[in-house]
Order: structure tokens, then C-alpha cells, then sequence
């Protein structure tokens, strides 16, 4: 299952790309999905190979890895451990300039449920959930775009 969501910003897409990576007060600025996320590890920044730990808002815990990490134009992560109701879950961001200047952000999940026999079903309910999810979350990366606190955060970050 896919579920993807996308909006446009005026902000080019080293920025977009610098606000989507942003972490602790600074990510909570603007996505209402995560309670906290750590790098693991001993890591310190995002980089293919690098793993995460998110909390969700609800409690649900996640390990994630990144498979790739090409700014400013993608990223993308993949469930190493997570809910028991997931055999995969993965996420990405795409990034491209927009004419005249601005920069449209997609931002996918796919996924796979169990147990097999109810996963057609679980899946449907799934794509339900996570669209309404992701919905929220881009839209909040959006206002995270426009947020004075977050752009002076990515420009103090050096992008």
C-alpha cells in the first residue's frame, strides 16, 4: 500500500529539504505525529545508514534507518523495528524546484500489514489512518516553511 501527500512552499529546496530533517524543539514546531525522536547509535546527524528512534503522539515506538539520504532532493527511511501490525512501513520526502521559485514536497509511505489472512483488511483501515497522517504532517511541514523559529534553526544549521 502507498499512501502520499504533497504540497508547494516558497522556500527553495535546500531549505525545505534542511526544515523536513530538522529534530528535537525544532521538528516538534511543526509535525504533530512525533512526542520525540533520537538519533541511535552514537549518530549525531541524518546519513544513509544512520537509525533513528521515534515515539508517536499515541505511544507507538519505531526504529527506522535511513536507505538514503541525497539533499536536497531525497530521503528516505525504512521500519527496522516498529508495531507488531507492520511487516513493512517506509517513508520518503521528494523535493523539486518549481518554476519561478518555490519547491513542491511529496511525502509517501508504503506499507504491508499482518497477520496475511486480515491484511487486506488491515491495509484499507491502514490507508485510511495514515492518510489522514501524513495529511497533518505535510501540512505542518508547510506551516514549519513559513515559521520564523524553524527557517532562523535550518539557517543556523548552515543550509
Amino acid at each position: 500500500m502507498i499512501v502520499e501527500s504533497s504540497v508547494e512552499v516558497a522556500v527553495p529546496p535546500q531549505v525545505a529539504f534542511a526544515v523536513s530533517q530538522t529534530t528535537g524543539a525544532t521538528r516538534l514546531r511543526w509535525d504533530p505525529f512525533i512526542r520525540r525522536q533520537a538519533f541511535l547509535d552514537g549518530a549525531t546527524a541524518p546519513a544513509k545508514g544512520v537509525r533513528t528512534l521515534t515515539r508517536h503522539r499515541s505511544g507507538l515506538r519505531m526504529v527506522s534507518e535511513y536507505v538514503s539520504y541525497r539533499p536536497p532532493t531525497n530521503v528516505g527511511m525504512k521500519m527496522v523495528e516498529g508495531p507488531w501490525f507492520f511487516v513493512v512501513m517506509a517513508g520518503g520526502w521528494r523535493f523539486t524546484p518549481l518554476p519561478g521559485g518555490g519547491t513542491r514536497a511529496v511525502w509517501r509511505y508504503s506499507f504491508t500489514c499482518r497477520p496475511r489472512w486480515l491484511a487486506p483488511v488491515a491495509e484499507r483501515v491502514g490507508r485510511l489512518l495514515l492518510r489522514r497522517d501524513i495529511d497533518r504532517r505535510i501540512a505542518g511541514f508547510a506551516r514549519g516553511c513559513t515559521d520564523p523559529e524553524v527557517l532562523a534553526s535550518v539557517s543556523e544549521a548552515g543550509w
